[in-house]
């Protein structure tokens, strides 16, 4: 239940946060914020959240979803996104809010999901 819950809240996360920019900020539909979500964080869980964070620490995990983000968010605005504006600058924004999520979104991780021997914890506690 633990992994199925943590997506569920990285999910809502995401679109909240890809929303706010994408969506508010820069005239994005709703539909193509969706997508990017579901691309976004279905990248990011595998990659950042469960093969990252693990092997490294939190700072590291972070980045590596910030420069995740960038690319996902800058290729979708190039190629299906409606944007008004930069594409080059939604995607920085989008990286920004969503790494500052992405940050304690990890403490959760760390101290609720992930296997109570990784030695993450301890820098938790």
């Amino acid at each position: 239940m633990g992994y199925g819950k943590a997506l569920l809240i990285k999910g809502v996360l995401t679109l909240v946060g890809l929303y706010l920019v994408l969506g508010v900020g820069y005239g994005a539909s709703f539909g193509g914020v969706l997508l990017v979500t579901l691309v976004l964080g279905a990248l990011s869980y595998l990659s950042g959240d469960m093969f990252i964070l693990p092997k490294t620490n939190n700072l590291t995990a972070t980045a590596a979803d910030l420069g995740l983000t960038f690319l996902v968010v800058w290729a979708a605005g190039s190629w299906f996104l409606s944007l008004n504006g930069s594409a080059v600058l939604a995607a920085l924004f989008s990286a920004i809010v969503m790494a500052m999520a992405e940050y304690g979104f990890h403490v959760y991780l760390i101290s609720r999901v992930l296997p109570k021997n990784n030695h993450l914890r301890t820098f938790v506690h």
